[in-house]
């Protein structure tokens, strides 16, 4: 004969073989990929090399390897996504705590006296019953994880730590893009500025000349005047692009987590910028692995999925075991001894909703429409992304094509400088042929020192769109891309 506490293990055993025997809702699989047709503006061949995690060291730029360093560990932004990540893991923490038993050991001490004039008192002999009790003990509750409902809240919360994960790597990536493309626009108003220096020395040269023929009697006081104002319209320049420098080093010092007053960027010491780097292109459905944000919503989805099975378990049996085991006793003396021990095993309780007015029927529906929210949007950020790529990539073609034709404009420019003032120092034209010659070679100058710093700041953004060097986490790198549930 099997005694009561026979029974009930034979119970929570059986509980234990059904739960891994089926489990509530579905097994997640990931949202179908896009095909593997290259991108329409990657030059050439698809490549399967990929960017080292420290992206921005193609530049080859130390002040900018410096301050990437510097934002990744002093940015503000940083520090809360990484709170936010410690947060998603403790409540991973939490919901792994409900696969396990809960066990909790208790003590006590009281003093009581029962009233002599109550109806047990009058039974007693109008006696009351006085002293003091000792207690110690243990308990332990287990929900019997019978169709997998815990399994999936923890499956759930495992995918919401993963999406905090990336998240975090998200935060990562959109910062040190940021830090790049201010870097690189104040670089490229560096040059600006050493073109304008230069002008500016060749209108104080041009001013002085026309001055010296103007006391000569050679020009007149309209020449001498429109040589002060492109004169004093260079200065101008060189002030107005100064401003938006000291802007962009304001910017650089918040993306690195120091006071704007404390940034101070000596210029470029070479005048001229460098040549953008090649970034390897690889395939569109390469992209789910190597953005964080995608792999996010992959995460977010699963998570999704995973409510679904938790919320198809509220429709079936809950089952529960709780056991007590303890000392009790009048006298401390004798809390220990055989006499004074005190247990129960139960109630191995079983729990099925009958009706709740549709409540559970609400909360599976509720999930299920989560779940579809979370697939559209992930297809929603897919699409951008494709975008963003292809975007970055037609800006890197047109900017370079741009540039070749901007330099046939410089040369053409410099060159009627030249001639403008050569004619005007032998009387044979005018100040204002040179004046409009000088305005034309300091555009040209400008516009392909922009276009060199347009073409650094497509590099950024296709870096950035292609996820910049970020490696999936493990679980997610193991999702197969087969079709959607």
């Amino acid at each position: 004969m099997l005694t009561t506490f026979n029974k009930i293990t034979l119970a929570a055993a059986l509980g234990l073989a059904l739960a891994g025997c089926s489990t509530v809702g579905s097994d997640f699989s990931a949202p179908k990929n896009v095909a593997d047709a290259g991108f329409r503006h990657a030059a050439g061949a698809a490549s399967t090399a990929r960017l080292p995690a420290q992206w921005w060291t193609i530049y080859g730029d130390d002040t900018l390897n410096r301050l990437e360093q510097s934002a990744l560990r002093d940015n503000p932004s940083v520090k809360a996504a990484a709170q936010r990540l410690l947060q998603a893991q403790a409540q991973l923490g939490l919901a792994r705590a409900s696969e396990s038993p809960s066990l909790s050991v208790n003590g006590g001490v009281s003093n009581s006296r029962t009233s002599a004039n109550t109806s047990q008192g009058i039974a007693l002999g109008h006696r009351s019953i006085s002293g003091n009790n000792y207690s110690l003990g243990a308990s332990m509750s287990y929900e019997v994880d019978l169709l997998g409902r815990v399994r999936r809240m923890v499956e759930a919360a495992d995918a919401q730590a993963l999406a905090a994960e990336t998240d975090r790597d998200g935060v990562l990536l959109l910062l040190s893009s940021q830090v790049a493309t201010t870097y690189w626009q104040l670089r490229g108003l560096d040059t600006e500025l050493a073109i304008l220096n230069g002008a500016l020395d060749s209108r104080r040269e041009t001013e002085e000349l026309v001055n010296a023929r103007f006391n000569a009697g050679l020009s007149n006081e309209l020449d001498t005047s429109r040589a002060r104002i492109e004169r004093a319209n260079a200065e101008a320049d060189l002030e107005e692009v100064q401003r938006q420098r000291n802007t962009l080093e304001h910017s650089l010092a918040t993306l690195t987590g120091a006071s704007p007053s404390a940034m101070q960027l000596p210029a470029a010491a070479l005048a001229s910028l460098p040549q953008p780097p090649s970034i390897p292109v690889g395939l569109p459905a390469s992209l789910l692995s190597q953005r964080p944000d995608l792999a996010g919503s992959v995460a977010t989805l699963r998570a999704a999925n995973a409510q679904i099975g938790v919320a198809e378990g509220a429709f079936y049996p809950a089952l529960s075991l709780t056991g007590n085991f303890g000392f009790a006793s009048e006298s401390l003396s004798e809390i220990a001894k055989g006499g004074s021990r005190q247990f129960s095993v139960g109630p191995l309780a079983l729990s099925l909703p009958i009706f709740d007015g549709g409540r559970n029927r609400a909360n599976l529906a509720l999930a299920k429409a989560r779940y579809e929210e979370a697939l559209a949007n992930h297809e929603g950020k897919l699409l951008t992304a494709l975008r963003e790529v292809e975007d970055a990539l037609s800006d890197v073609q047109q900017k370079q094509k741009q540039e070749q034709v901007q330099a046939q404009s410089r040369a053409a420019a410099a060159r009627a400088y030249l001639v403008a003032r050569a004619r005007y120092e032998r009387g044979v034209s005018t100040y204002l042929d040179v004046t409009d010659a000088q305005r034309s070679s300091l555009a040209a100058d400008r516009a392909a020192a922009q276009i060199t710093t347009q073409r650094l700041l497509a590099t950024v953004a296709v870096a950035r769109a292609l996820g910049a060097g970020w490696q999936a986490p493990a679980p997610l790198a193991t999702v197969s891309t087969v079709a959607s549930r």
